[in-house]
């Protein structure tokens, strides 16, 4: 009896030795911090941008490498190399184009001098300009040949803001920027007058502005929709989300409009602790270790590749569950220029 109840003892002993450890990973696991992440939907590439990296894209693989590129094609620092890797070529005017090259021009639109100089040095160009922003130009033409003096919201030294006024002679359109710039408009002299805005505004401040200067020149006639349709959802699903959580992260580049709004919006509707970062080298893990429930979005002109890649770098140091939030958006796509369409070039 005594040898059965050692050996019943040991075999006890045994099991529960035998019971398995966690592993390390597992044991890092369950000390990790838990974050809730809200994932904003929509966030990322709009129709827009789509188009034009795609034009780069597809010039390369047609005409064969370089293709020259003026100005970055959209406002970011991740693409810009993507395409620069597959032989774009970036320049900041037409004059550093060799002869006999193709040029794209960017997305947000270029003035009338710089198409008249293309075409004089008899450049094979492609217009990678956004198609709302070519809506904005095709207005203030309407309203400049209809007599009214054109009044335009944006920021100046923007590029879209350059192209957009650069559609008329200098001196044609007036810019606001901001509120004071009011006072530089001589209301006495402007009674016939349109209002057309940049498409990456904040849409909240850009309404309040119209407010002012309806006030200012009453019966002026305002272009309905001007800032796109991917800048007014990013903000309004950025707006759901920043009064929940303790912290935002805006994915972009610091020379993108449409970005830097989406941090003010989010500021604006609750969330002071909000930032921009072009990459997940950028995150603030001190901050982050004080966060309890995170919001991430994108720029429009900002890759889901990034947005991936911060998420893995977010895996790796907290536990955490990710919820998307917002109603999405539906799937535009803008025609590529015909000459892209036909056969790709000899290899």
């Amino acid at each position: 009896m005594f040898f059965l109840f050692c050996s019943f003892i040991c075999k006890g002993f045994v099991l529960l030795k035998a019971k398995p450890q966690p592993t390390i990973h597992e044991k890092i696991l369950m000390t990790k911090q838990n974050i809730t992440v809200l994932l904003a939907n929509p966030r990322g590439f709009c129709a827009g941008v789509t188009r034009a990296i795609q034009i780069v894209e597809k010039a390369l693989e047609k005409y064969g490498a370089p293709i020259y590129v003026r100005h970055e094609i959209v406002h970011n620092a991740f693409v810009v190399k993507e395409l620069e890797k597959k032989g774009a070529v970036f320049v900041s005017e037409i004059d550093e184009v060799p002869e006999g090259r193709m040029v794209v021009f960017s997305a947000h639109g270029v003035p009338k001098k710089v198409l008249e100089k293309t075409k004089s040095r008899g450049l094979k160009y492609l217009d990678a300009t956004c198609p709302l922003v070519e809506k904005v130009h095709t207005e203030v033409k309407r309203h400049n040949e209809a007599g009214r003096k054109v009044i335009l919201i944006g920021h100046a030294g923007h590029p879209e803001v350059i192209g957009t006024m650069g559609q008329l002679p200098d001196g044609e359109i007036f810019l606001l920027d901001e509120v004071k710039d009011l006072e530089r408009l001589d209301k006495d002299t402007v009674k016939d007058a349109a209002l057309v805005t940049q498409t990456t505004l904040s849409v909240d401040e850009t309404a309040e502005l119209k407010e002012f200067l309806k006030a200012k020149i009453p019966g002026i006639v305002c272009s309905s929709k001007d800032i796109c349709y991917a800048t007014t959802n990013r903000q309004m699903a950025v707006k759901e989300i920043a009064p929940k959580v303790d912290m935002l992260i805006v994915v972009g580049s610091p020379n993108s409009s449409n970005s830097k709004r989406l941090v003010e919006v989010a500021v604006r509707a609750g969330c002071a602790n909000s930032v921009l970062v072009e990459d997940e080298k950028q995150l603030d893990w001190d901050k982050l270790a004080k966060v309890k429930t995170l919001g991430i979005t994108a720029g429009a002109s900002a890759p889901e590749k990034l947005i991936k890649s911060i998420l893995k770098a977010l895996r790796e140091r907290f536990k955490i569950t990710i919820e998307e939030i917002g109603k999405g958006e539906t799937r535009l796509r803008f025609n590529l220029p015909q000459e892209l369409e036909g056969p790709k070039k000899p290899s």
